[in-house]
């Protein structure tokens, strides 16, 4: 019993100087804007939502080499131990899902292993969303 009694006031003697008391001083945070003080002085609606095309329908490819476009969301989960987008476009499930398979080029052996450079779809492969907003000015050109 008396080993109890220690060990319990041993963790309270611990817990109460742990540093996790509420602060005695109330003074209100003063959290500042990474813009600075500058007001807002323009309110405008928000960007419209962006729309994917049907199934079946795909934009056409600018120039030759160009990754195709995913005619979907591309917010799958991509880490090192899993990638979300061989859900559907691997070899063993791509035709079941209707979906297109990983290409060859992008394996290391006849059962459709990811190779190391191609693992992480989204660095190439973008949604081919139909945004109503140019995000930002573009000047590409093939010539």
């Amino acid at each position: 019993m008396k080993k109890v009694l220690t060990l319990a006031a041993l963790l309270v003697a611990i817990a109460g100087c742990s540093g996790q008391q509420a602060s005695r001083n109330n003074e209100p945070v003063n959290v500042q804007s990474l813009a600075g003080n500058t007001p807002i002085t323009e309110v405008r609606p928000a960007d419209a939502l962006p729309s994917y095309p049907t199934r079946g329908k795909a934009i056409e490819r600018n120039y030759i080499e160009q990754p195709p476009l995913i005619p979907h969301k591309d917010d799958y989960s991509i880490t090192m131990s899993k990638n979300g987008c061989m859900n559907c476009h691997s070899w063993d499930k791509a035709e079941r899902m209707k979906a297109t398979p990983v290409a060859k080029s992008h394996t290391l052996d006849a059962k459709g292993t990811l190779n190391g450079q191609n693992y992480f779809c989204t660095q190439c492969h973008v949604a081919q969303a139909e945004n109503k907003s140019e995000l930002v000015e573009n000047t590409f050109s093939t010539n």
